[in-house]
């Protein structure tokens, strides 16, 4: 799996709940947001847990092999998959979230996979899985392209736009607060090299990038939640189970259809 972030976890968690073993590749340094439900972690902390699924760094292939066997989700440093060369996947799944295509083939894999805008089923992947929030969230495509990007973020606790907290000045990120620390509206979060990054809402904050990160202007850095509950900071969202669901689907689909060749002759 290429990626790490939110969405990419909440796949690998329910394929590595349902007996598939799953290793994921990511950047040194994730830009990922909500880091208390994602295996990306890993590439700061050396291990990351999940709902009781653990991820480790792993050094190599052959401690990614090693980390398989005792049942943890290996990631490795490796954006561009390079790995998938000595691990020979049966699946491929594109999770960067990039928006476009950063490098996926439909060769890559028997069965590839790619997550959201950016790909079109039958020229880039096999499949495509919806990540849009609205009535075809998690929806397996075989031919044609998700949803368009909005440039708006979906709608969580009554707020889209405002509840992504935005870089005001290049820099690193220096949180005040806590992920699923209850905040204030008009609180100080966080400041990127003086520069404050306030609350717009009540609520908890729901993720905040790594303080190692170097950000830019205008990049997403964090995400408020005004539904006030802590727990839904550390636990897999709707959202991720529902592609991660059509993840699953495409699977199953091609696994039953090679077993009909198989069993015709």
């Amino acid at each position: 799996m290429r990626g790490a972030g939110d969405l990419a976890s909440g796949v690998a968690w329910r394929l590595h709940r349902c007996g598939f073993p799953v290793v994921m590749t990511e950047l040194a340094a994730p830009l990922v947001v909500r880091r208390t439900v994602s295996f990306a972690e890993a590439a700061f902390a050396g291990q990351a847990a999940v709902e009781g699924v653990v991820a480790q760094r792993a050094a190599d292939v052959a401690e990614a092999r090693r980390l398989l066997a005792a049942g943890v989700i290996p990631l490795l440093i490796d954006p561009a998959a390079t790995c998938r060369a000595e691990l020979h996947p049966a699946v491929m799944v594109d999770a960067i979230m990039a928006k476009v295509n950063t490098g996926t083939a439909i060769d890559d894999a028997p069965l590839v996979a790619a997550l959201g805008p950016g790909f079109t089923a039958g020229i880039d992947c096999h499949a495509v899985i919806e990540t849009n929030r609205g009535h075809d969230l998690g929806r397996v495509i075989w031919q044609g392209a998700a949803e368009p990007d909005t440039k708006t973020p979906g709608e969580v606790g009554g707020y889209k736009g405002a509840r992504v907290l935005r870089a005001p000045a290049d820099g690193q990120v220096h949180a005040h607060v806590a992920i699923g620390d209850a905040v204030q509206e008009g609180q100080v979060l966080a400041h990127i090299d003086g520069a404050p990054i306030v609350a717009p809402f009540a609520g908890v904050l729901r993720g905040i990038v790594h303080p190692s990160v170097s950000v830019y202007t205008g990049m997403k850095i964090g995400d408020l939640d005004a539904r006030a509950e802590r727990r839904y900071c550390f636990t897999i969202s709707e959202k991720s189970l529902a592609v991660a669901g059509g993840v699953l689907e495409a699977i199953l689909t091609r696994l039953a259809a090679a077993r009909r060749m198989e069993f015709a002759g």
